[in-house]
């Protein structure tokens, strides 16, 4: 078996971008206005008024800031709350495909590839937007990549489950180079409307070119020791949309269509998990907490990160050995663990190891150790 590397990353963020400060006036508006037409309702007590949002409270529950998406006046016009996105043809690329090219081509720049240097691509994210032809073979072509490509999705797992894929086909033969992309419009499965998630999700790409160590060129790279997957079956978290829902007797746009949760049961249930998983799995390459540099974790919210670092590396770590990137660009889903070791790896010393840690619906974890070469 060869030993295997991340040779690259690449990331992608649309440019339109939406402060909390924006994100409430619009949702305020919406909510006053609501309030107003259900006044008689809300008086009689047969409908319950819905309840303001504000910045401090965004912050505060979550630790973000603002988001990047890919429409921002549909989301910001409070008669709609819902990204405006044209229809394309099916001779255009479609647009999750689009941002996954662009952090692809980043990825392959830093790997010093060229895209026919690829013979796998794996497109992993929490919504696909279509159900085929795969996403992934879209982008293969519009990169001038070979070989084969498939779609995955593992929910906010998704990026770890398809590392360990791409990592295990080039160890094993079947691919010379990997190229696994995380492309998540997450602004099209939120619903804007809720209080409780109106905040939590923005729109990303995020790419990793795959390869065997011994044929890697690029100046950083980093060698995968391990990775380890695990599932159980929850539905704290879940998102009812798919093709048989126009065969319901049900509302196709009902609101379980969308992505919903009980947060505080997810918080209770998987921060434990993923700390005993990460600690199980160090363990078992005779590591321990104290041999880490870092933790990439999933960016979902910053109080249950703080929770799994403090079981982790214990309650006086420090911020840099956690790194967050949800105060600028929110949780991206699939993407969010490998934006962050994107953005806070390169400055590792030769030797240095940490793990990259993706948890959410599912439930699912995957957690993936490296060591810099």
């Amino acid at each position: 078996m060869r030993r295997v590397v991340i040779s690259g990353t690449g990331f992608h963020a649309p440019a339109p971008r939406i402060s909390n400060e924006e994100l409430v006036a619009a949702f305020n508006a919406y909510v006053r206005r609501h309030n107003a037409e259900h006044a008689g309702e809300i008086e009689a007590g047969t409908r319950q008024p819905l309840a303001e949002s504000s910045a401090e409270f965004i912050e505060k529950a979550s630790g973000i800031r603002c988001r990047h998406v890919v429409d921002k006046a549909g989301l910001l016009d409070p008669e709609r709350l819902v990204p405006s996105i044209a229809e394309r043809g099916d001779d255009q690329i479609c647009v999750q495909a689009e941002l996954a090219v662009a952090a692809a081509r980043g990825a392959l720049a830093k790997a010093g590839r060229e895209a026919a240097d690829i013979d796998a691509v794996i497109v992993a994210a929490t919504g696909l937007q279509r159900a085929y032809p795969a996403v992934a073979v879209e982008v293969q072509q519009a990169l001038g990549a070979r070989g084969y490509a498939y779609d995955m999705n593992v929910a906010c797992s998704s990026a770890t489950f398809a590392l360990r894929s791409a990592v295990d086909a080039v160890a094993c033969g079947s691919a010379r180079r990997a190229l696994v992309i995380c492309p998540e419009v997450c602004s099209g499965w939120l619903d804007w409307r809720d209080r409780d998630c109106h905040f939590i999700f923005g729109d990303a790409a995020v790419a990793m070119v795959v390869e065997a160590a011994d044929d890697a060129v690029s100046a950083v790279r980093f060698e995968v020791l391990g990775s380890r997957l695990q599932t159980q079956f929850s539905n704290n978290i879940r998102n009812n949309f798919g093709f048989l829902n126009r065969c319901e007797d049900g509302d196709p746009l009902a609101r379980d269509k969308l992505f919903y949760q009980q947060g505080r049961k997810v918080f209770k249930e998987v921060c434990p998990m993923v700390a005993e998983q990460i600690l199980d799995h160090i363990g078992e390459h005779g590591l321990t907490p104290a041999d880490l540099s870092r933790l990439w974790l999933h960016q979902a919210n910053i109080n249950m990160n703080d929770l799994v670092t403090k079981r982790v590396l214990g309650p006086d770590f420090r911020r840099e050995q956690a790194p967050m990137v949800l105060d600028e660009y929110a949780n991206t889903a699939a993407a969010g663990s490998v934006i962050a070791f994107h953005f806070h790896s390169d400055d590792l010393l030769t030797g240095d190891t940490g793990v990259i840690c993706s948890f959410g619906a599912g439930y699912s974890i995957g957690s993936v150790i490296v060591r810099k070469l």
